[in-house]
């Protein structure tokens, strides 16, 4: 695991402040990212046979929320030094693990059209402070044949009067997000951790090759995106989870987990290519 030092966590949100999003090269090892995807897959095999169980985002791309005991190294992920330091630099001390899913561009995704992934909070538009991000691990070595993941840094407090639905900007301002746009390409066991405000989109996947990526969503405690997630805990899972999890896992308790039925859609990214 890389070494991190007391200064990660306020470099990281200087990042996030300035550009959007930031990155953790090597977080982990590639076997722990293969046991990811496992996971992933497992999960994805599951919820797609069910209604509701995944929901579509654009042509052959789907996002599927789980429980945390879907991932073997749920615990591993938000214990990590630096998963930490940047969640208490931006959010505070008090931050809330609220959910656990995964993207998943498959072969003959399409561009999805510029958007950020909820309205901006008024918080944001009045006192410029980010209360919630969105950290994202990639199962596969991604290539640019896979429909790499495009984000326009420095656009996370682009206010939006004309944004439909409030997250996605019209096609008259497309010019300034292809103008900033970076493509990014994650490898197996590098962590990124954005702003979900930051104007981004999925682009076209042109290989055979799906390419999964785990999403993890954090708040501050005057955030509401858990009202967007479902993820719960058995009894015995949350005790065996350490007094640092547990401290910032406010999800049910349960004696039997339900399929999560998902709630987070985003209008429009089923719309096509954009």
């Amino acid at each position: 695991m890389t070494d991190i030092n007391e200064d990660a966590g306020t470099r990281a949100r200087d990042a996030i402040y300035t550009d959007g999003i930031t990155a953790l090269k090597g977080a982990f090892s590639t076997a722990w990212a293969d046991a990811m995807r496992e996971d992933i897959e497992a999960a994805f095999a599951e919820a797609v046979a069910r209604p509701g169980g995944a929901v579509g985002r654009g042509p052959n791309r789907y996002y599927v929320e789980i429980h945390p005991e879907q991932l073997r190294g749920f615990a591993d992920l938000v214990t990590h030094p630096w998963v930490d330091a940047v969640c208490t630099a931006v959010l505070g001390p008090d931050y809330e693990i609220v959910e656990l899913g995964f993207d998943t561009p498959f072969a003959g995704a399409v561009n999805q059209p510029w958007h950020r992934d909820f309205p901006m909070p008024e918080v944001t538009r009045t006192e410029r402070r980010l209360n919630s991000l969105a950290f994202n691990l990639t199962a596969v070595d991604t290539t640019d044949e896979m429909g790499p993941f495009e984000i326009a840094p420095g656009t996370q407090f682009d206010d939006e009067p004309d944004f439909e639905h409030g997250m996605f900007p019209p096609k008259s301002r497309y010019d300034r997000y292809a103008e900033r746009a970076v493509r990014k390409y994650p490898q197996r066991g590098d962590i990124s951790a954005r702003s979900a405000l930051t104007i981004h989109r999925g682009t076209a996947n042109h290989s055979e090759l799906s390419r999964p990526v785990l999403v993890l969503g954090v708040d501050a405690p005057d955030a509401t995106n858990a009202d967007k997630h479902a993820m719960a805990v058995t009894e015995g899972y949350w005790e065996a989870l350490p007094e640092q999890v547990r401290a910032h896992l406010h999800c049910p308790v349960v004696a039997e987990l339900t399929p999560i039925v998902q709630k987070h859609t985003i209008e429009g990214l089923v719309m096509g290519d954009a």
